[in-house]
């Protein structure tokens, strides 16, 4: 099947989920975007990083398909990036790049990515994986409010305050301080917490889960080297505990 030509920042169709594809081979780009296209995906191929944010900022992406080595900033800077604009917290990031290393994985989900592909990569694997991040997009099913201490979980608005100012976080660290903060006490294994957070065909780790509680910990403990919510269980896993 002939795959059709492509161009940098295609208009998108609004009524499917916007997904942009930062990768600076056009062969490449052209078949993320084909195979998206016919899993119902709407896309913007950016050649680069320029711009990407700008028109983010417009239009809201449902998801960012990053590759790391592309003109301009790399991927890993476009990620932070990114992830310091407050209106594009809740669009999820995936790397899709050449740099196989476990280093590269962890680093890349320690900035805000929420999967790592490695290339030369299967459409199929790619497909599963998208939208396998993107279920997490689903409202959670008890939009309760939960008050701990100095933190507040607002669950049908997915935010957090912490000393009743506003913490952003990601969707991937909401859902995990929510499973957490609704189970306060009990301790969860990393296995237990990847089964309850993340969705199947993630790349990730139990490392994984110790780099997003770390991220939690800078966002809502007084001190994060001394927890006062997020306890580590040594040999175990993690706990959320109500202070004293």
């Amino acid at each position: 099947m002939a795959v059709p030509p492509l161009e940098p920042a295609q208009p998108s169709q609004p009524e499917r989920l916007l997904i942009f594809v930062v990768e600076d081979d056009a062969d490449i780009a052209r078949l993320i975007c084909f195979h998206l296209g016919a899993a119902g995906y709407a896309t913007r191929w950016f050649p680069s990083s320029w711009n990407v944010v700008e028109f983010a900022l417009k239009e809201h992406p449902a998801l960012f398909l990053l590759d790391i080595m592309i003109p301009g900033s790399d991927g890993l800077e476009l990620c932070r990036h990114i992830r310091r604009e407050s209106a594009l917290l809740t669009s999820h990031i995936i790397f899709l790049t050449a740099k196989a290393g476990e280093v590269d994985r962890i680093r890349g989900l320690d900035i805000g990515g929420d999967d790592y592909i490695v290339k030369p990569f299967s459409p199929r694997e790619l497909i599963a994986r998208v939208r396998a991040v993107l279920r997490s997009l689903v409202p959670p099913s008890e939009p309760e409010t939960l008050r701990i201490g100095t933190i507040e979980i607002d669950g049908a608005a997915m935010i957090v305050r912490a000393n009743g100012k506003v913490v952003t976080t990601t969707t991937r660290e909401f859902r995990l301080l929510q499973y957490l903060a609704r189970h306060s006490s009990r301790v969860f294994s990393r296995d237990q917490l990847l089964d309850a957070v993340w969705t199947e065909g993630s790349f990730v780790t139990p490392r994984s889960v110790d780099v997003y509680v770390r991220r939690l910990r800078e966002k809502i403990e007084p001190d994060p080297d001394n927890p006062v919510y997020l306890k580590t269980i040594r040999g175990i896993g993690y706990r959320f505990d109500e202070p004293k």
